[in-house]
């Protein structure tokens, strides 16, 4: 493929990437679907690994099933793009450790966010979870990286 369409292709994508991650905002800090609108007077935090994955679980038949995918699953595939776009718009961001590094960062920064904003709640299990998210976003880039190369 000629430079120039790589060129052209890579922009595409980082504005893809850019309003992938303005949506993701969106949603962390101002959908009133999630209650991000409601500012709360303390702040709210987990720092105990697992401890809201178990209680989601466990509570599943109360808190009901859309709660515990967008909880659970939702949080890693919001993820995957973001583990999927690194390597492929990014020449320098090629191996696994680089990613699930940025991964994690990127959650921690939005975590962190979330806790001064006091928006939301910062939570350990959501850091492991979007980490997950951008790890299997890297995996699926490199398969996808072996099927073009095998054809080509």
């Amino acid at each position: 493929m000629k430079k120039e369409w790589i060129g052209k292709l890579r922009f595409g994508g980082r504005l893809l990437l850019g309003i992938y991650l303005a949506c993701l905002i969106y949603f962390m800090f101002f959908s009133e679907t999630y209650g991000r609108t409601e500012l709360h007077r303390d702040y709210q935090y987990n720092l105990v690994l697992f401890r809201e994955i178990r209680r989601f679980l466990k509570y599943r038949h109360i808190l009901g099933t859309a709660a515990v995918v967008i909880n659970v699953a939702g949080n890693v595939a919001v993820f995957i793009p973001f583990g999927f776009a690194l390597p492929l718009l990014f020449e320098r961001i090629k191996s696994f450790l680089q990613v699930l590094i940025l991964s994690f960062s990127m959650s921690l920064l939005a975590e962190t966010m979330q806790l001064v904003l006091k928006v939301g709640c910062f939570d350990v299990d959501d850091l492991l979870l979007n980490t997950i998210g951008g790890c299997i976003g890297y995996a699926v880039y490199r398969i996808f990286l072996r099927c073009f190369r095998k054809r080509g």
